[in-house]
């Protein structure tokens, strides 16, 4: 149905047309310009909501309920769309998506929704945000929002991409920061030593560059005029998590669900790995990258809340 080179344009107007380019896998794609991490979504709010600022406050995200989300990323964030490109990095299998509806495995990488439907379902815009290579995508589908994000994609100079994007007619964007990646089970398996501690190195670079990512958005909000670009804070967050599990009802916290949860992710966690959890509700991540649906519930929760009036 789509072309690797085909654009869209949003339902939404306003002075200019917001234009989104579909995926690519090489590295100048700019489907993946907008994500500032290995762990990243990128929510684009379109700019009809024509509030004032002082009602904005007064209002939650739900009575504001933008028209269309539109996420960029990579696995964290794919609804699928490696389903339909030609790489070994799929997760359409068990025990991928076990939890979600009707137990299929979608091509998310989790045991259910990812945080992009979780995003769209908060806000009241639909229940899931499908990927745009499913070739079953219908036009209303891209009017209220689709999912660009790929699994492995990589990552270009994040300034000069806002500022395409801002040309183009975007001017609500939300952008993540990093996650402690050291505490990652994976990363924890390869550097955290015997005990498999966090890596504290690790996350303190990942501490460094969200305080660089931070200024260079607040100066890009300085420059161009009508721009809100917001901070999407997820690193907090998710470490609160981590350290403080019971609080949320969570017990596992330095390993996934799937497999021995050390270091299984996509293909390495499949239907053959008989020490898979049956209780993924215990755990913060369902492999050893990506968290279980019940973790990317509750950071998106924290993340809309606390970010809502960076938008306005």
């Amino acid at each position: 149905m789509h072309k690797m080179n085909h654009t869209i344009r949003s339902g939404c107007r306003f002075p200019s047309q917001t234009i989104m380019k579909s995926p690519n896998t090489s590295s100048s794609s700019t489907t993946r310009i907008i994500t500032a991490a290995a762990i990243a979504i990128l929510a684009q709010l379109f700019a009809c909501l024509y509030l004032s600022s002082s009602n904005a406050y007064a209002l939650s995200l739900k009575d504001l309920k933008p028209p269309a989300v539109i996420v960029f990323g990579d696995s964290i964030v794919d609804a699928g769309n490696n389903n339909y490109l030609p790489t070994v990095g799929k997760c359409n299998f068990p025990p991928y998506g076990r939890d979600f509806e009707g137990g299929k495995p979608t091509g998310r990488y989790s045991n259910g929704k990812v945080a992009s439907d979780l995003i769209v379902e908060e806000l009241g815009i639909k229940e899931l945000l499908p990927p745009y290579l499913d070739p079953t995508l219908q036009l209303n589908d891209l009017l209220t929002g689709v999912n660009f994000a790929s699994g492995g994609s990589g990552y270009d100079p994040i300034s000069a991409q806002l500022a395409e994007l801002y040309g183009q007619g975007a001017r609500r964007i939300g952008v993540t920061n990093v996650p402690p990646l050291g505490c990652l089970p994976s990363q924890r398996t390869l550097a955290g030593g015997p005990q498999r501690s966090c890596v504290e190195e690790y996350n303190q670079a990942a501490t460094l560059f969200n305080s660089k990512l931070y200024s260079e958005i607040q100066s890009l909000n300085r420059m161009l005029p009508g721009l809100k670009i917001a901070y999407l804070d997820i690193y907090n967050p998710l470490l609160d998590l981590i350290n403080n599990p019971s609080q949320s009802g969570f017990e596992i916290t330095n390993k996934g669900c799937c497999g021995t949860g050390n270091i299984e992710a996509s293909v390495l966690c499949n239907r053959y790995e008989p020490s898979t959890c049956t209780d993924d509700k215990k755990y913060i991540f369902w492999d050893s990258f990506h968290p279980t649906e019940k973790t990317y519930k509750i950071v998106v929760n924290q993340v809309i809340n606390k970010s809502f009036n960076s938008f306005f």
